[in-house]
């Protein structure tokens, strides 16, 4: 009989989610709310298995429940919480899981910006629950952290590791959980830097996107950028660093122009219009694309995975 995954919350990521476990041979019951997404969701996870490669009948293996209380925990490997990115709804969920799941299942929160250490605070089990941040979308992006919260024992990050890599995912051990995690604190020091290329006027938001997809990021793809600059000749580095560092922005505060834009409801596709227009058509067409190349990309790394 396959293992049993209990996913809480069924939005992109927990659908995506989904998607990883029913195409590794587990069967998923998640717990969604609103009954009336179902066959959304459902449909959601067919697509998310075709774009894995795999059979989109797998998605036979999902069962959907409304409340948490109807999840069989007791059948299940691991719990993953991907509930919204509201601190008080994660706080509510881990309350009730806290109970309800039994002892000695690991129990992750797919949180991006919440450490798990104020998330399960106030729970008694607290010691088997760890971050496991998969990164959008979930099914075609191979990293996931395991963050390691102030009271997470040792076996559950060793168990968390252990099922992704069986996932055919590339897991990434954090040991502490600093805001941002491991990848996210790279990222936005990569981001701080392109808006302020673009506050300056060094370079428009399109052409920081081909800097960074056709030069140094199109490199990424085949070695991280430790690995690429050891390569390099770490010298070429450090004598970069020297030239380049003092110019670099260190501000505290967000991009000036990224806060007018998100105050005047210029948020991308959501509101259509960002550093861009965005009709609807345009915004389906792009995020088409989008996963089209990440799907892709996928037999690419599946050796390395």
């Amino acid at each position: 009989m396959s293992e049993t995954a209990a996913v809480i919350g069924m939005g992109l990521m927990g659908c995506d989610i989904s998607a990883i476990f029913l195409a590794g041979g587990w069967r998923v019951a998640a717990q969604e709310p609103m009954t009336d997404s179902w066959p959304a969701k459902r449909e959601r996870v067919r697509l998310s298995l075709s774009q894995l490669g795999a059979d989109p009948a797998l998605e036979a293996g999902l069962t959907l429940v409304a409340t948490l209380e109807e999840l069989p925990f007791a059948e299940c490997g691991c719990v993953i919480e991907a509930a919204p990115e509201r601190m008080d709804l994660k706080r509510q969920v881990f309350g009730v899981l806290d109970r309800l799941v039994p002892a000695g299942i690991p129990i992750g929160s797919n949180a991006s910006g919440y450490r798990i250490t104020e998330i399960a605070r106030d729970c008694a089990t607290k010691s088997r629950m760890c971050n496991l941040h998969f990164f959008l979308p979930a099914h075609l992006v191979p990293g996931v952290e395991v963050v390691k919260g102030e009271a997470t024992e040792d076996w559950v990050i060793d168990r968390f590791f252990a099922i992704m890599e069986k996932l055919g995912r590339m897991p990434i051990r954090v040991s502490r959980d600093e805001p941002g995690f491991l990848a996210n604190r790279i990222q936005h020091a990569l981001m701080r830097e392109a808006f302020s290329c673009i506050d300056s006027g060094l370079a428009t938001a399109e052409d920081v996107d081909r800097a960074v997809r056709y030069c140094f990021g199109f490199r990424y793809l085949a070695a991280g950028p430790i690995l690429q600059k050891e390569l390099a000749g770490l010298e070429t580095q450090l004598a970069a660093g020297a030239t380049i560092y003092p110019s670099l922005n260190t501000s505290p505060e967000p991009s000036p122009g990224l806060a007018k834009l998100v105050a005047e409801n210029r948020l991308g596709p959501k509101t259509g219009r960002g550093y861009r227009e965005w009709p609807p058509e345009k915004a389906a067409a792009e995020r088409a694309r989008y996963e089209r190349v990440l799907a892709a990309a996928q037999p690419l790394l599946r050796d390395e995975v």
